[in-house]
Parts: C-alpha cells; sequence; structure tokens
C-alpha cells in the first residue's frame, strides 16, 4: 500500500529584483510504500528539501497534489501520522532532553502520564537514556542528532522524514543512526529520508529515488540497481590449459588475461558451467568474485547524464 503519493509535483518561484521565475521541482511522482525505507538522493538544489516541505504541507504545489493516506498534506489527519527532523533543527540550549522532548510532547496534546513514559522509552530508544537530564548544549553533535530523532518520534507517528540525518557525523555516529532507521522499519514505520551518504542508503534502503534539477531520474530497489538482482561473477583461473580455454569461451560472457591468471565473466547461470568444465579438466580456479555496481556509480553515471 502506498503511503504518500505525488503525483505531477511541481513548485515554482519568483526570485530577485524581476521575480524571475525558478521551477525547484518539475513535475514529479513518487510513490512511498508502507513500511519501507526509501532514500531520496540528489546533489544540492535538486529539490530535495523542497519536496519534503510539501510533503509535510509548509509549502503547497504550483501544479500538481501530494496525499498522505488519501488525505492532503494539511489535513490534521495526515500531520498526527508524519514525524520531522529537519536538516538543521533548532534546539534550546539550556533544556534537558527530558525538558526538550517533553516541549514537544505538550505541543501534541500528549496526556502526561504517557508523555512521561514515552519520553523515557524514546531516550532508552536513541541511547541517551543516561543524559536525559543534562542540558542540550553539552550534547555532541551526535548525540543531537539523536534527540533530534526522539523529537520526531514523540507523537509515534506511522511515517517518519528525516533531512539529511547522518550530516557531519563521524563514523561511529553514522551507524547508530542507521540502527535507530533499521529499528524503526522493524516496528512498522514508514521512513523517508535524503542524504548525500551513498554508503549509509545502500545499507538500509529498500528503494532509492534520484532526484536531479527537479526531476525524478531514477527509482528503483537497490538490489535491482546495483546488480545483486542478477549478480555477475569473474572467475579467476591460473593458467587453464588451451583445451580448457576453448571449452568456456562459448559460455564465458568476456575472458581477460591478468598476469598468469585468466579471468572468465558470467552470469549465476553459467557460472556453475564454466566451474564445472573447470574441475573436469584439472584446472585451478583461484577466485570467484561477484561483481556489483556501487550506488555511488550509479548515483554519479546518472547525475552525469543529466547535468
Amino acid at each position: 500500500m502506498s503511503l504518500v503519493e505525488i503525483k505531477n509535483f511541481t513548485k515554482e518561484y519568483r526570485v530577485g529584483f524581476l521575480l524571475k521565475k525558478t521551477v525547484a521541482v518539475n513535475g514529479l511522482n513518487l510513490s512511498i510504500e508502507d513500511n519501507e525505507i526509501l532514500g531520496f538522493l540528489g546533489p544540492n538544489g535538486a529539490g530535495k528539501t523542497t519536496t519534503i516541505k510539501a510533503i509535510l504541507g509548509i509549502i503547497t504545489p504550483t501544479s500538481g497534489n501530494i496525499t498522505i493516506y488519501g488525505n492532503t498534506p494539511q489535513d490534521i489527519r495526515a500531520k498526527s501520522k508524519i514525524g520531522f527532523l529537519p536538516e538543521q533543527p533548532y534546539f534550546y540550549d539550556y533544556l534537558t532532553g527530558i525538558e526538550f522532548l517533553n516541549f514537544y510532547g505538550k505541543l501534541f496534546g500528549i496526556e502526561r502520564g504517557n508523555l512521561k513514559k514515552n519520553i523515557n522509552s524514546l531516550l532508552e530508544e536513541v541511547g541517551l537514556e543516561r543524559a536525559g537530564n543534562t542540558q542540550l548544549r553539552k550534547y555532541s553533535k551526535g548525540m543531537l542528532q539523536r534527540i533530534g530523532i526522539a523529537q520526531a518520534l514523540i507523537n509515534d507517528p506511522d511515517f517518519v522524514i528525516l533531512d539529511e540525518p547522518m550530516s557531519g557525523l563521524d563514523p561511529i555516529g553514522r551507524r547508530e543512526i542507521r540502527e535507530i532507521i533499521t529499528g524503526l522499519k522493524k516496528k512498522g514505520k514508514t521512513i523517508f529520508f535524503s542524504t548525500h551518504i551513498l554508503t549509509d542508503v545502500e545499507m538500509i534502503c529498500d528503494r532509492v529515488a534520484i532526484i536531479n534539477r527537479g526531476k525524478l531520474i531514477e527509482t528503483g530497489d537497490i538490489s535491482s540497481l546495483t546488480g545483486t538482482e542478477d549478480p555477475k561473477y569473474d572467475i579467476c583461473v591460473e593458467s587453464p590449459s588451451s583445451e580448457t580455454l576453448n571449452a568456456i569461451k562459448s559460455i564465458s560472457e568476456t575472458i581477460s588475461i591478468r598476469g598468469n591468471c585468466v579471468y572468465f565473466s558470467a552470469g549465476e547461470k553459467e557460472r556453475d558451467e564454466i566451474i564445472r568444465n573447470i574441475v573436469t579438466k584439472g584446472g585451478k580456479i583461484i577466485s570467484i568474485t561477484p561483481v556489483r555496481k556501487s550506488l555511488e556509480q550509479i548515483f554519479f553515471s546518472k547525475i552525469g547524464n543529466h547535468s
């Protein structure tokens, strides 16, 4: 089931002294499915934040429409299901973590007894149970990101939007945020986040959507985009005999020589036949290596083709 449907979404702005028209997003069509992690990728100025603002109902489309469970983003029924962490959140430095979450919980009208339980549970979930009484000005960058995610979850939303949640974090901080995001999926929540850190997307996302200059240029699940759905293999054989080479030439997609090894390239079905030929003819297999594109390679090839 699609949680969010974005259809022909276009957003135009008038900027400068002459009020020149600028198109931030142009005819975007995108579905966000229930209980998936969708990575929203694109360079600076691609239209990611504009799209997020439209989903949140902060801005309205110039044309097209957006629905969340069939409701408009401005509908209170839609807003009550959303949790949001902006790219540059504002934190009240002299509030403690507990006071900060209590403030946002009251904005949602959560009853005091339930709110206290929610706060304790959220602090534990994001790994800040020992920092609840510490002022936010004493938090590290990673701790602030985690308390920001806790704030986004205070209303127990079905749909969580995170704008650059890994920005500025060290590898340990990024791992902690990844674990929180995958934990949310296990609880049945849908996560939509934008980021520039492609390795994190590749590790945790079910699908990705790539946007550039306001247009969606690619969308799909990670396995189909990177080739893990239909894998290729490099098979390294040490000094194969001419008999072995002749037997494999018609099977292998490509053959290359590097040093004293010959590399045969093949799909999954051909791989097994090549291995049988080599073994029966007394050949020596050095390695069998899966070959796949990285998400980074795919991203730059798509952006390069649409720059």
